[in-house]
C-alpha cells in the first residue's frame, strides 16, 4: 500500500477544533481525518454499495452546485 499526502484548506478555527476532539480521542490530527475518512467512505459504501474499481471522479459524481 502507498501512502500519499495531501494538503487542504482549513480555517484556523476549524483547526483547532479538530485538534482538541483529536486530542480528547488520543489521536493526532492526522489520525483523527483519517479515522473520519474511513467512517465516510464506510457510511457511503453501506448505502451505494462498496467501491471496487475507482474511476476519475468526473464520471460518477453528481455535478457541483457551482456550475
Amino acid at each position: 500500500m502507498t501512502i500519499k499526502s495531501i494538503s487542504i484548506r482549513i480555517e484556523d478555527k476549524m483547526l483547532d477544533k479538530i485538534g482538541y476532539v483529536a486530542d480528547y480521542e488520543g489521536r493526532s490530527v492526522n489520525s483523527h481525518v483519517l479515522v473520519l475518512i474511513r467512517e465516510n467512505i464506510k457510511k457511503f459504501e453501506a448505502e451505494y454499495g462498496e467501491i471496487h474499481d475507482v474511476l476519475p471522479p468526473h464520471l460518477h459524481v453528481k455535478p457541483s452546485k457551482k456550475s
